[in-house]
């Protein structure tokens, strides 16, 4: 027994007393968390001061050692988060992980880099490369569990990547077409919300009034509102409003290529609409409530009057007031 106290308490005391350096291959560094190091590389890559610690970054980026040069540009962002080398920092995380094809966490970088440094030289081509990210997601691209499994796509998460570029350029080189692709999103969710597709291709027709891409915002929000038509149950209201936006748009872009097609469009939705109140105004007359059906005959001759439904409103219309001065 004596012995193996004796064994234990030399192994200790050769552990305290012998300087020695095991591999640390994962290290801890306060405001940094947790990271990997090969053993024997431990601390190479860290710097004292920001613009070393960025220099080396930049040389680890231009070797495509992008694992590298995210590390270290990020230790620059944390340790020294207002000095002048942060934004490029920052810049060269996002480039970093959207070299290594990690989309979303390049996207949230890029975001980082436009809300905390608004002022980067590299602010346009930030919202840019957000833009290409966010294109590859509403093509149908999946969204990843823990940065690492492909798990579904999601039209959801992507239209929240178009709204952050549009609040963060509006009226930059990609604010307008970011827009422009919430629509689209909306367009292709699983459950199709038509509505809100209109919507979002009105604020680019209201926004951007003068700009080429209004025209073809205001014909894609009437296109959906006659989707919503064509797939939901009848509804006066959206035929409607897909009337009016189509007629919006014949008369601010008389000269646009798609007028032809708007105008087909408006005939279509006023003979849906004509067929509407003809239905509402035989209902009415099955059940002698001759008024009523007057009102709804009369709609059918103002929305529609020149169709075969005119004329079988107004042979009604004929009989009903020969009913009435009967009485």
């Amino acid at each position: 027994m004596k012995l193996c106290r004796f064994l234990w308490l030399s192994v200790f005391v050769l552990c305290v007393a012998l300087p020695y350096r095991s591999p640390a291959p994962l290290i801890y560094t306060p405001g940094e968390g947790w990271r990997y190091e090969k053993a024997g590389s431990e601390g190479k890559w860290v710097r004292t001061r920001a613009k070393d610690q960025l220099e080396v970054a930049q040389q680890a980026f231009d070797t495509k050692q992008y694992s590298q040069a995210k590390k270290a540009a990020r230790r620059t962002v944390n340790q020294w988060p207002f000095s002048d080398y942060a934004p490029q920092a920052q810049y060269l995380i996002a480039k970093s992980e959207d070299a290594l094809g990690n989309d979303e966490r390049a996207f949230k970088a890029y975001q980082k880099l436009v809300e905390k440094y608004p002022k980067i030289d590299n602010y346009e081509e930030s919202l840019k490369r957000q833009f290409e990210i966010a294109n590859r997601f509403l093509a149908g691209k999946w969204f990843k569990v823990f940065g690492t499994i492909p798990l579904f796509p999601s039209m959801d998460r992507t239209i929240k990547m178009y709204d952050q570029i549009v609040k963060s350029g509006p009226y930059s080189a990609v604010g307008p077409q970011a827009q422009m692709n919430i629509g689209a999103a909306q367009e292709k969710k699983f459950v199709k919300d038509y509505s809100e597709a209109a919507r979002a291709y009105e604020k680019v027709a209201d926004r951007y009034n003068g700009q080429p891409i209004a025209a073809e915002a205001l014909f894609s929000s009437g296109q959906a509102y006659l989707k919503q038509v064509k797939t939901a149950e009848y509804d006066q209201s959206v035929s409607s409003q897909a009337v009016s936006t189509f007629t919006d748009f014949t008369t601010l872009y008389p000269d646009n290529e798609k007028v032809p097609e708007a105008k087909t469009a408006i005939s279509t939705l006023r003979s849906e609409q004509a067929r509407g109140s003809l239905q509402v105004a035989r209902f009415y007359e099955k059940r002698r409530l001759w008024e009523g059906a007057e009102v709804y005959y009369n709609e059918v001759l103002i929305k529609d009057p020149d169709s075969k439904l005119a004329e079988q409103a107004r042979l009604r219309l004929d009989a009903l007031k020969k009913r009435l001065k009967a009485k």
